[in-house]
């Protein structure tokens, strides 16, 4: 636990390695160093949504197991998303984005930040729905480039969450399920490589209850 420098109440601490931290009562987003916290700034309030995921959730994929320590719910012209980060127990960070039902589990793989049409977008460059990236094999395909902005967070999350934060977001899919994402903010360009899953096969454990769905596991 550390002590919220604004309004003084308890927040819980999920990931130690983890340098930011949404206090749960009072909004505020906190830095932390060493033993010492800042006050940083605001974050919005999470809007409602339905979702299975919570923070505590575990994750078993590929024999991995992972914990959901934080989120932020993304927002663009035409919907909003949640991005949930997962932690495994060496601390390795994966994003759980989640929409329409459908998850995208992935890892950093920054060694893609050396390609020239990566280098290009971090430069400030654009990329256009349709273009191809080869990664391990694989072709991607750009299917989906938008400026998002983020409308709140919770938990413990390695990014700055503050009120009006924003980044353009590139998503990548190839035919057999993989998947790419390109995020680029005021800071820095990271590159994220992964699978797509449903539910089931990510074996979840604590899940958020949801009246009137059935929880994996005890479908029949």
């Amino acid at each position: 636990m550390l002590n919220c420098p604004s309004c003084g109440a308890q927040v819980p601490v999920r990931g130690a390695s983890l340098p930011y931290a949404t206090c749960p009562y009072c909004r505020t987003l906190i830095l932390r160093q060493g033993l010492n916290v800042e006050e940083i700034g605001k974050v919005a309030v999470l809007p409602f949504d339905v979702s299975p995921i919570q923070l505590g959730t575990t994750i078993g994929a590929e024999g991995r197991k992972l914990t959901v320590v934080g989120r932020v719910r993304w927002a663009w012209d035409g919907g909003s998303w949640n991005e949930w980060l997962a932690l495994a127990e060496t601390g390795a960070q994966f994003w759980l984005a989640e929409a329409a039902g459908t998850f995208m589990l992935t890892a950093e793989w920054p060694q893609l930040l050396d390609r020239p049409e990566v280098q290009a977008f971090a430069n400030g460059g654009t990329i256009n729905t349709g273009d191809a990236i080869e990664v391990e094999g694989r072709q991607l395909f750009a299917s989906d480039v938008k400026q998002v902005e983020c409308l709140g967070s919770e938990g413990d999350l390695p990014i700055p969450t503050q009120i009006g934060t924003r980044m353009t977001s590139v998503d990548y899919r190839s035919a057999s399920g993989e998947v790419l994402s390109l995020q680029r903010d005021e800071r820095s360009t990271t590159a994220w490589f992964g699978d797509s899953w449903d539910l089931v096969s990510l074996k979840p454990g604590n899940l958020r209850a949801i009246e009137g769905w059935t929880i994996p596991g005890e479908m029949r």
